[in-house]
């Protein structure tokens, strides 16, 4: 079969689930557009144009919840994250920006930040797990900003303790750095930290957020902090080519998700620990960490990747039941990891339903 039809194939299948474990069911392109259509937002309202109209409502929403003095819209995190450390860089007179080698700069952006901006890192740690305060105060070269990802997502969507987050923050401020939060995932770390959004956006000076990471929009990102850094900020967007003619589909999708998907989330984070535990009891199988810091955590069993994602396609087509998909092979092959995210159609699962839906799973991956 060509791989295109069989992604088609895997496609029609998920969407036909009857239960879904991980992540939302796949949606077409005609169920966004009738989802923005009933969003509740006012689709009668004026379209924007390069910034103006609803794209200022969602940045002024979006300074009240993280209790800043302003916010800018971002057609992507990855402008936005590299935008920020090129500010507080160029403030400082210093290229030397410090972050985890695991931070999404480092992974996931090509490395733009180096080289579109002429920026360098330095490594607090090269542990899998955030820096610690002492790590951040001994760095041996000076560093303009510090880059904090709440969580961190690589090694299993990891979160600090409120007090050492603090510290590490006071850490940097004692070299005479910024702070910079990427909280791409910041919405639903509130449980986990204890503190509300405000609280936390105040231990930084500039703060990301994602609009569909966890809030199910169409994409889009925000920076946000005190009014002259969110100028400064405008300026560079336009500069990256971020001032696009119109955006309201996305803006709608992300207002939208503020509405329904934000005050959820710590629902989701408490469902998150049921669904882990449950996971941990099936034979051979590694959750990570134990319990989630938030909605997300990894999840490994003791198979190659290909066998499980069979596997997978197998309940899927046999008995309409998602568990999880985005299988990679880890260990040499021997196990298999993906990362879960429980959302809306989780919460309906018991622990029980859990455990027998995951020994379906394994029971196919031994058979073949």
């Amino acid at each position: 079969m060509a791989d295109e039809d069989l992604e088609r194939r895997r496609f029609e299948a998920r969407r036909a689930c009857a239960r879904r474990l991980s992540g939302n069911r796949p949606q077409t392109m005609a169920e966004q557009l009738e989802q923005i259509a009933s969003s509740g937002i006012d689709l009668d309202a004026p379209v924007d144009f390069y910034g103006g109209g609803i794209v200022g409502d969602l940045e002024t929403r979006v300074a009240g919840l993280l209790g800043t003095e302003a916010a800018a819209f971002f057609p992507t995190g990855t402008m936005a994250q590299q935008i920020a450390l090129r500010i507080w860089a160029e403030r400082a007179g210093n290229p030397t920006v410090a972050l985890h080698p695991l931070h999404h700069t480092e992974v996931w952006e090509r490395k733009a930040y180096s080289t579109l901006t002429g920026l360098r890192s330095v490594w607090p740690t090269a542990q899998r797990r955030s820096a610690t305060p002492e790590e951040i105060r001994d760095l041996p070269e000076q560093f303009s900003v510090l880059a904090i990802e709440l969580p961190l997502r690589e090694p299993g969507f990891l979160l600090p303790e409120w007090d050492e987050l603090v510290a590490m923050c006071e850490a940097a401020r004692e070299r005479g750095a910024r702070v910079h939060i990427d909280g791409a995932r910041l919405w639903e770390s509130v449980p986990h930290l204890g503190h509300d959004l405000p609280t936390i956006a105040a231990l930084a000076d500039s703060v990301y957020v994602s609009f569909y990471k966890s809030l199910g929009g169409l994409g889009g990102a925000a920076l946000a902090g005190d009014a002259a850094f969110v100028a400064a900020a405008k300026a560079w967007r336009h500069r990256h080519g971020g001032q696009i003619f119109q955006q309201w589909p996305t803006i709608v999708s992300a207002l939208a998700g503020l509405d329904r998907e934000l005050p959820r989330l710590p629902e989701y984070v408490a469902h998150a620990k049921v669904v882990a535990e449950a996971m941990a009891s099936l034979p051979g199988a590694v959750v990570y960490p134990n319990p989630p810091h938030t909605h997300q955590f990894q999840l490994w069993l003791p198979y190659p990747a290909k066998v499980i994602a069979a596997a997978h396609t197998d309940l899927i087509e046999t008995e309409r039941i998602s568990f999880a998909d985005g299988w990679s092979d880890q260990a040499l092959g021997t196990m298999a990891s993906t990362e879960i995210t429980i959302a809306g159609p989780a919460l309906s699962w018991t622990a029980e339903d859990v455990v027998e839906a995951g020994t379906k799973l394994l029971a196919r991956a031994a058979a073949a």
